[in-house]
This record gives C-alpha cells, sequence and structure tokens, in this order.
C-alpha cells in the first residue's frame, strides 16, 4: 500500500475513532485529538485538570476504541517502584521468578502522577524514554505500542512532589483540561444519571498503531518548515543573544531540542489526520501549545504580573 493511500485511509479510521471516542465522551475535543497525534507519534502525554473531569474514563475509553491493553497505576505517598515495575519473589522451588508489574502493558494510566516521591516518578522514566525496564539488573522490554498517559491535579499542592523537568520533558503533549461548556454538561448530566451505558468498538489493534507510527515519520518536511519549529523554540531561550526582551523579562529557562523534534513530529501527524502528505507552519503553530507550555520556565516577574505561559507562547507564535 502506498502512503497516500494510507494517509487516506487514516484520515477516515481518525474521524470514526473520534464519533466512536464521542459515544462516551462529551465534548473535550481538542483533548481527544491530542492525545491522539501523541499515540500516532508514540509520544506520552501529561493531563492537567481538577478532579471530575473524565481524565481517567477518557483514557480508558481511547485505550478500549485503539483496541490496546491497559493498566491503571493509582499514585500514592507510599507507593514504591516494585510496585509498578514488579519484583522478584521465590517460588516453591526456591527459585527467583519476577512477578510483572501494571507497568507492562500498552497503555499506562499513571494516576496524580505527582502525588508521589521523585524515586517512585523516576522509575517510569526508563520506561518511557527506553520502553524498557531493569529489575535486579535483568532487563526486560516492554511491549509495543507503549504509552504514558499521566494526570495531575493542578489545585492540590499540599502533599505533593512537582515532577523534575526532566520528567516533564518526556511527556510529548501537556494537555490542559477545561471545564465544559454548559451546553456539554447538561449533556454530561443526561448521559451519566440513567441505566444505559454505550459500548466502545475497537477500530484499531497494536500493529495497526504501530504502522501508523512508521507511517508518520516516512512523511517528508520541507526545510522551511523544520528552521521555523528550530526558530520558534529558540525563541524560548532567554540565555541567547537574538532573545527578545519580552523572553529576557519573563522566561528563566526555555525549551530543550526535544521539543523541536516533538514539534516536527506533531505537526507531521497533525498534517496526516486532515489529509495532508506534507505538514506546513499552520501545523506547526496547531501543535506548539501542548508541546511547549510544560517546557518553559517563567520567572518571578511573570508570576507577579499573571503572566502564564500561555501568553507567553501566543505572543511567541
Amino acid at each position: 500500500m502506498s502512503d497516500v493511500t494510507a494517509i487516506n485511509q487514516l484520515v477516515e479510521k481518525h474521524n470514526a475513532l473520534k464519533q466512536e471516542i464521542a459515544k462516551i465522551i462529551v465534548g473535550q475535543e481538542k483533548v481527544i485529538d491530542q492525545i491522539l497525534l501523541s499515540i500516532y507519534t508514540g509520544g506520552h502525554s501529561l493531563l492537567i485538570g481538577v478532579p471530575g473531569l473524565a481524565k481517567t474514563l477518557m483514557v480508558n475509553t481511547i485505550a478500549q476504541t485503539l483496541g490496546l491493553d491497559f493498566k491503571r497505576i493509582q499514585f500514592t505517598p507510599d507507593l514504591m517502584p516494585s510496585d509498578i515495575l514488579g519484583s522478584e519473589i521465590l517460588d516453591q522451588n526456591r527459585n527467583f521468578k519476577f512477578i510483572k508489574g501494571p507497568v507492562f502493558a500498552n497503555i499506562i494510566l499513571a494516576d496524580e502522577i505527582n502525588r508521589t516521591p521523585p524515586k517512585t516518578q523516576a522509575a517510569l522514566l526508563e520506561a518511557m524514554q527506553e520502553r524498557a525496564v531493569t529489575i535486579a539488573g535483568q532487563r526486560y522490554k516492554l511491549e509495543l505500542p507503549y504509552f504514558v498517559l499521566a494526570t495531575q491535579n493542578p489545585i492540590e499542592q499540599e502533599g505533593t512532589y512537582p515532577l523534575p523537568e526532566a520528567q516533564l520533558d518526556r511527556f510529548m503533549f501537556a494537555i490542559e483540561l477545561k471545564y465544559p461548556s454548559v451546553e456539554e454538561e447538561v449533556r454530561v448530566v443526561k448521559t451519566t444519571t440513567n441505566d444505559e451505558f454505550p459500548k466502545v468498538e475497537a477500530l484499531f489493534n497494536a500493529q495497526e498503531i504501530l504502522e501508523i507510527q512508521h507511517l508518520v515519520r516516512r512523511i517528508p518536511v520541507p526545510d522551511n518548515v523544520v528552521e521555523y519549529a528550530v526558530n520558534l523554540v529558540n525563541s524560548t531561550r532567554p540565555v541567547l543573544s537574538s532573545a527578545s526582551d519580552f523572553v529576557k523579562q519573563y522566561i528563566d529557562w526555555g525549551a530543550g531540542p526535544r521539543a523541536s523534534q516533538n514539534l516536527i513530529l506533531g505537526a507531521k501527524a497533525h498534517a496526516a489526520v486532515h489529509g495532508k502528505f506534507s505538514p506546513d507552519m499552520e501545523d506547526v503553530r496547531a501543535v506548539a501549545m501542548g508541546i511547549l507550555r510544560h517546557r518553559i520556565i517563567k520567572n518571578y516577574k511573570a508570576e507577579a504580573e499573571g503572566i502564564s505561559e500561555e501568553d507567553i507562547i501566543t505572543k511567541l507564535l
């Protein structure tokens, strides 16, 4: 099958997938789009939103429609790395036997990831980056495709451990969930307070998702689009002599090279699901907010003046 045919098929299946998800999830289209783009590119996503916005239900529904194995890990202050990765036990014959932890699945929902200490957060790092885990000196490969979708509550900061920058950078997208509109909330209440539970069909399987990931990587990108993405990321770095006064005034640290890579991958996937055979600058701009939001560290001046990361990115765009 040619790549042109494959992209046309992807557009059809992507739209069908969104309709299937909409049977259970009302609204939140932009959020679902970004999660699906990260899945088509093999990236991880961090969902930031107050409790009750159906984050867990959304991830569970997406896993079902993609036909993938799904595990949920509730992060708590007493969670140990072995609770995630698994551990070795002595069997009846006095031999060590490895019991796999919940990290061995296609989609991992790391619920309230900032509730657990850095030691346990770090246990996910190798899995996210290497798609493998090392336990007692033995390396175990994880089954592909593999995604971590983590959630974080932005309100309650007491008793939480903020994710270190190195780990935040491993997430392709940081996606903010907003409250639903009144019309959407009316639909949510109507559909969740009766005795009917809609079922969703699996429209993909693991092999098809891996093929989509390879397809996205094969999409050609014009040099001017790559340069635009790199220049956009460079414009967030206050240490460069070319940085604008605005950036020097409000940003402590800018985004690293992983942001440039993710902008291009995200733009390729965004172009593909819209039936385009090559991304342009519009595709880069479409994914920029979710990719840059968590990679910019603003300073006290920005904090004091109420300037958010979104305001900074919007101005740079």
